[in-house]
C-alpha cells in the first residue's frame, strides 16, 4: 500500500472521538483480560511491575503501572540531568535559531512546539532531546531536573503516530498533537518538559498532588499508552554526554548529560 494511503488512515484514526473509545476499554473491567496477551506481544518484563500482573484492574491500570522500588537508581551526581522516561532517542541537537531541525526529516520551530509561549525565546539557542516511548516501555515521567514549576500549560490537538511512520510522513506530529507543557526552573536556567501525546492516547496525566518544588527522579506525570517526551534547555546551560546519539536508549535516572557553570 502507498504512503499516502497510510496517511489517509492515519488522518480518518486520528480523530480524537477514536483514542476515547479506545480509552474507555483500556480502562474497563473487562480490558484485564488482555494484560497477558498485550504483555506477551510487546514482551513487556511483568517481573519488574510494582505488582502481580493479576492485581491490574484493568489495561490502563497495567500500563501506568510503577516499577518495583530500586530498578530506576537515579544518577547520583546532582549536577548531571537525568532521563525523565525509558526511551529511544529519535531527536538530539542543538536549537538553531529557534529551530529543532531534521527530526526524521522535519523541522520544528520551538515557538509552534511550545504553542507561542513568552519562554520561547529562552529556549531560540539551546539544546533539545526528543524522547520516544514504545508501548514495550515504563510510561511514568519524572523530573529530569531538581527545580520549582514555573508554569505548566495544556494544548489541545491531535493524536497522531510519533513512532517512525508518523514523524516521517505526518507533518510536523510533535507540534500538532495535543501536548502538556511544564516549565521548570534549575538554579542553572529553565528547562521545558514537553509530553506530546500520540494515537490511542486520550489523556496525559499530572501525578495528584502536583508539588510546586521536584526533585531529580521525582514522579511529574504519565502517559495511558506510549508517547513522546520532548526536553528543551535554555540557551547556554547544558552540555549532553558525548556518547547518546540517534537510536540511543536510555531509561529514567540514567544521566543525560551536565549542567554548565556559569
Amino acid at each position: 500500500m502507498s504512503k499516502p494511503f497510510f496517511r489517509l488512515l492515519t488522518e480518518l484514526s486520528s480523530r480524537k472521538w477514536v483514542s476515547q473509545l479506545t480509552g474507555a476499554f483500556a480502562k474497563s473491567k473487562v480490558s484485564r483480560l488482555f494484560i497477558p496477551h498485550f504483555a506477551k506481544t510487546y514482551g513487556i518484563r511483568i517481573e519488574d511491575a510494582e505488582k502481580h500482573i493479576k492485581d491490574y484492574l484493568s489495561l490502563n491500570d497495567f500500563f501506568t503501572r510503577r516499577l518495583k522500588s530500586g530498578l530506576r537508581p537515579i544518577h547520583e551526581d546532582t549536577s548531571r540531568v537525568v532521563s525523565p522516561v525509558d526511551a529511544m532517542i529519535t531527536g538530539i541537537g542543538d536549537i538553531k535559531d529557534g529551530l529543532i531541525l531534521n527530526v526524521k526529516g522535519q523541522d520544528y520551530t520551538i515557538d509552534e512546539l511550545l504553542n507561542r509561549s513568552p519562554r520561547t525565546v529562552n529556549y531560540k539557542n539551546g539544546f533539545y532531546f526528543v524522547l520516544y516511548l514504545s508501548p514495550t516501555d515504563y510510561h511514568r515521567i519524572h523530573s529530569p531536573i531538581t527545580g520549582d514549576i514555573l508554569e505548566k500549560e495544556h494544548v489541545p490537538g491531535k493524536v497522531y503516530p510519533v513512532n517512525e511512520f508518523g514523524l516521517r510522513h505526518m507533518r510536523r506530529v510533535l507540534s500538532r498533537n495535543e501536548r502538556l507543557i511544564t516549565f521548570m526552573q534549575h538554579e542553572t536556567g529553565e528547562v521545558a518538559v514537553v509530553k506530546v501525546a500520540a494515537l490511542n492516547v486520550s489523556s496525559i496525566q499530572y501525578v495528584e498532588p502536583l508539588p510546586n518544588h521536584m526533585e531529580r527522579g521525582q514522579e511529574l506525570a504519565y502517559f495511558e499508552f506510549g508517547s513522546t517526551v520532548v526536553l528543551l534547555f535554555e540557551d547556554g546551560m547544558f552540555e549532553p554526554r558525548q556518547d547518546l546519539q540517534l537510536g540511543s536508549k536510555v531509561k529514567m535516572g540514567e544521566e543525560l548529560g551536565s549542567f554548565i557553570e556559569k
